[in-house]
């Protein structure tokens, strides 16, 4: 065990490369919009509410390591278990069920932390690909609730419940996080066999019985969270690898994972019927399986570098990260916003992870970005909240665009301080008739240029914002 233990940390620098390894190309794919008109009003209230708040947590929090994937064969660095035998890695992983022992948890702190930071929904993993239930499932003894917890008779044992209730009384739109793969459950990694990757490791045409074991086993605990977590917003899958063959296209081969002979289909109808028949307009999130049950895309670890024409969300982590890793270093409130504006500009929402760490709690440095991004959401939330893409996302590097929903306001973002003149080329001074900037409130002097039109700024305006200058330009319809 001293042994394995020396290892984890090794394991934890390796979480950016996951990161990157997974990250999946944006496509132009034919996106499928929903048909469902309550799924068409929901997908548009979430598309208002612009910045999200994720949370990785289970037993890899424990062990300060990449979640789940250091379970996986396939050969990749940040798989490397660093010579312990992979049979010994595996017990050791699974066996951190009896160790993790959040004593700490209190979802009140959480909620009110990030509702001041300006995030609106929460995506919540209420399963990892190791299996690992962070809910009372009836389906399987690897939870928190199970028998081998220590957690299991804390008032609070039933973690999603209490972290999608806490957040709920502030407003937010809840979402919960699934793995469709499970490499704890014996129907889907069977002992009979070696585990070589990420997929399922029997041919399902062989053996028929144990992938139908399997599809209703998901179904019921996506049943469960349905049916026992209160009223939920978004069902956000993960494992796109769990998918019919029809729907397979160069765009996952290029993974380069290996795509099995048999077919991994989950039966989505099915679990879609169920889910939306107990939550009416829930989002489905079949991540990176383009067709009907992809009520908006996930590009993760990046922002793409054009907007796009459907709804989407990137997903990134507040370090290199998904998970709790010890001594992470954080990103700064300047990247987050910038971040926050261009993906905002683009069309997309910001949906931004935090670990929470073994004992229940959030470090003290997420917790100051938190409050640091609060800050400048304060000052220029109306021009980020309810807003879609303008005629164009931007211009150069330094300057990004959003409008309101109804077309009367333009929000100009600087992203670099431009001086005593802001050049706009794609704004003719026709149309304006006000111009301020977010955090003064005095109106502004603008002017005709050949190449568009030039908002004046005083000395003294600058320090009156940070990060991110927005200034917000009324039109004349």
């Amino acid at each position: 065990m001293k042994k394995l233990t020396c290892t984890l940390f090794l394991l934890a620098t390796a979480g950016a490369l996951f990161a990157q390894a997974q990250e999946h190309p944006d496509t132009r794919q034919a996106y499928m919009p929903p048909t469902d008109p309550l799924v068409i009003e929901k997908l548009d209230q979430w598309r208002d509410l612009k910045f999200g708040f994720m949370m990785h947590w289970g037993l890899y929090a424990q062990l300060g390591i990449v979640e789940s994937w250091a379970l996986c064969s396939e050969d990749q660095p940040f798989q490397d278990r660093k010579g312990v035998p992979y049979t010994e890695f595996k017990e050791m992983y699974f066996s951190q069920i009896e160790h993790f022992n959040p004593v700490d948890f209190d979802p009140e702190p959480w909620a009110q932390a990030v509702q001041d930071a300006g995030m609106r929904y929460v995506v919540f993993t209420t399963k990892h690909h190791d299996g690992f239930c962070m809910w009372d499932t009836k389906e399987t003894d690897f939870r928190i609730t199970g028998p081998a917890s220590p957690f299991r008779d804390n008032p609070r044992a039933n973690i999603a419940k209490e972290i999608f209730a806490a957040f709920r009384k502030k407003g937010f739109m809840i979402g919960t996080y699934f793995s469709k793969p499970d490499w704890h459950s014996p129907d889907y990694w069977s002992p009979l066999w070696a585990t070589p990757d990420r997929c399922n490791n029997y041919d399902v045409c062989k053996y028929p019985g144990m992938w139908q074991r399997f599809k209703d086993f998901t179904c019921n605990q996506i049943e469960e969270l349905m049916t026992t977590l209160g009223p939920v917003d978004i069902l956000w899958l993960d494992g796109g690898w769990v998918r019919p063959d029809s729907t397979i296209t160069d765009e996952v081969r290029s993974w380069g994972y290996r795509i099995p002979d048999w077919e991994q289909d989950i039966d989505m109808p099915r679990i879609v019927t169920m889910a939306r028949g107990r939550q009416p307009g829930l989002i489905v999130v079949n991540r990176s399986v383009h067709g009907p049950y992809e009520d908006y895309r996930t590009p993760e670890q990046h922002v793409p570098a054009d907007g796009l024409p459907y709804p989407w969300e990137t997903c990134m982590t507040m370090t290199a990260n998904w998970g709790y890793v010890p001594g992470a270093r954080y990103k700064s409130a300047e990247q987050i916003v910038k971040h926050l504006v261009d993906i905002v500009a683009k069309g997309g929402n910001y949906l931004l992870n935090i670990g929470p760490t073994p004992r229940g709690t959030l470090e003290p440095a997420a917790y100051q970005r938190l409050r640091e991004i609060g800050a400048w959401m304060k000052v220029n939330g109306s021009a980020i909240y309810a807003t879609r893409m303008w005629n164009t996302y931007g211009q150069g590097e330094a300057i990004r665009f959003t409008r309101s929903k109804d077309g009367g306001t333009l929000n100009v973002f600087a992203m670099e301080w431009p001086g005593s003149r802001l050049l706009l080329t794609d704004v003719q001074p026709g149309q304006v008739k006000k111009v301020v900037m977010l955090g003064d409130g005095n109106p502004l002097q603008w002017d005709a240029s050949e190449r568009g039109m030039v908002i004046l700024l005083p000395g003294g305006l600058r320090e009156k914002g940070r990060h991110v200058w927005t200034f917000q330009i009324t039109l004349d319809r």
